[in-house]
């Protein structure tokens, strides 16, 4: 038996599991029995202190391609699952199958779970935009998935909207650059797919009854054509219209993507600039917030805290007297204000969601209590309110799976 594992000192070494039979046969107290769909292959849940991991069987060549696919895309910051190695050579017993091991994707839901949920009101669109945003990501990576579809994706909350991450890469392929025909072939695969996935949700009484699977399905080719022209069109802009170059960038950073950097050519007439922006799927919002608070988010969340950073900062100027640099009063805010809040979270509540998931959760609260009373009621009272009234009835989406990837 050879088994690889990427960064072993994150992660247990799996020996005493019983690789030398075939998973189906698996009699261990490692194995939890977490919700699952229909896999082509045999699929395990192993559950070490608290950390659970996906094994999946199937034959070693394609074990050798998802990891080496899930590394890059990984190296490039596209979100899917985080790859931890591979088992192989498992004796005469299993054959050529050998095991892929993932990281499960804590607070990730399924489609089927987020609509069973039935909190996030128009989920159907908010569910299309995350897929829309994923291929984009995909594309821009250089990555074909060939097989994009509800079954094959992992939703997490992210302050309002969801971010979808790749599951299943078996039939995925890494170029230096996607054309536009590989591009166009991958988005009409996935439209196909997800109108397949969403009618089979309607089928099951699980979808609104106002949306038809075909049309919203459909819907992603409009919702991808409108984010990759925005982030990749070439722009000719006057050489008195610097404002412009910042606006685009603005709006690139509010889709959730970073600007590497941009290139200004002249033209052949000399008086206006081409813009061309050269943009990587690392995101905006969430490394500023890292760098300012430590805290690890998904790029809307981060939005939202940077928000009320930027609130808190212009009460501490008002209180100081005097400007306030922002890492100051970011600093000051994490102390004063986002620890406070978690600590009011009681322990046995605390899990249910990411703690970025959590506070969002608590602002959105304070403006619907504000809102109803006409004032604001404060973030005193509005996590008192949150912590005693919502919290306790929210699902506890840390360990929650109900993944159909194969």
């Amino acid at each position: 038996m050879r088994l690889q594992i990427i960064n072993p000192g994150d992660h247990p070494d799996f020996l005493d599991l019983p690789w030398g039979l075939p998973m189906e046969q698996w009699r261990s107290d490692r194995v939890v029995d977490l919700p699952q769909g229909t896999h082509r292959h045999e699929v395990r849940f192993v559950d070490y202190g608290g950390r659970v991991y996906v094994l999946k069987e199937m034959p070693s060549r394609y074990v050798r391609r998802e990891v080496a696919i899930l590394r890059e895309l990984d190296e490039m910051r596209v979100p899917a699952v985080e790859v931890v190695g591979g088992v192989y050579d498992r004796g005469a017993a299993c054959g050529d199958e050998s095991v892929l091991i993932t990281r499960h994707l804590t607070f990730s839901l399924s489609v089927r779970l987020l609509v069973m949920d039935g909190r996030m009101p128009h989920l159907h669109e908010r569910v299309l935009d995350a897929v829309a945003g994923m291929l984009v990501r995909n594309h821009l990576a250089g990555f074909y998935w060939g097989d994009c579809s509800l079954a094959n994706t992992l939703f997490r909350r992210d302050a309002g909207a969801l971010t979808a991450y790749v599951v299943d890469v078996e039939t995925g392929e890494l170029h230096p650059r996607l054309s536009d025909g590989q591009r166009l072939t991958d988005l009409e695969i996935a439209i196909e797919n997800l109108a397949g996935g969403l009618s089979d949700l309607q089928a099951a009484g699980t979808l609104a009854e106002d949306v038809d699977p075909i049309e919203a399905a459909l819907g992603v080719r409009e919702r991808y054509g409108a984010l990759w022209s925005e982030i990749t069109h070439e722009e000719i802009i006057g050489v008195d219209e610097g404002y412009r170059m910042e606006q685009r960038i603005c709006r690139i950073n509010a889709m959730g993507f970073d600007v590497e950097e941009i290139e200004l050519v002249g033209t052949p007439a000399g008086d206006a600039l081409r813009l061309v922006p050269r943009v990587v799927e690392v995101g905006f919002h969430g490394p500023r917030l890292m760098e300012l608070t430590g805290l690890q988010t998904q790029e809307n969340q981060a939005r939202r805290l940077l928000n009320d950073i930027a609130r808190y900062r212009i009460d501490l100027e008002r209180e100081l007297g005097m400007p306030v640099p922002e890492s100051m009063a970011a600093a000051r805010w994490f102390d004063r204000v986002f620890t406070p809040a978690m600590a009011a979270v009681p322990l046995a509540l605390r899990a249910k969601l990411e703690g970025a998931e959590i506070y969002h959760q608590m602002l959105e609260h304070r403006w619907f209590l504000s809102e109803g009373r006409g004032r604001d009621v404060g973030m005193d009272a509005a996590i008192a309110s949150y912590v005693g009234q919502v919290l306790p009835h929210v699902p506890d989406e840390r360990q929650l799976v109900d993944s159909s990837a194969d």
